[in-house]
């Protein structure tokens, strides 16, 4: 089950999402007769707009690694 931040690992067209988008999981929910759970999550720009909400199977998304975090040196 995934939880908070995620990446998109694939485009989604219809929502004119691509991969690297960023996006929050809202809920986690099976659905009969799928083997994979689906992921209920919102995507947003940057500046915290949400850009669609969308359910998407857990293997069209990742959670983020220390390498997806921009970092720079804090001044004194």
């Amino acid at each position: 089950m995934m939880d908070g931040d995620v990446i998109l690992t694939r485009d989604v067209t219809e929502h004119g999402l691509r991969a690297g988008d960023v996006g929050t999981v809202v809920e986690c929910h099976a659905v009969p007769g799928v083997s994979e759970e689906r992921v209920l999550g919102r995507v947003f720009h940057m500046t915290g707009d949400t850009v669609a909400v969308v359910t998407l199977p857990e293997s069209a998304l990742r959670l983020p690694t220390p390498a997806d975090r921009p970092v720079r040196a804090l001044s004194a």
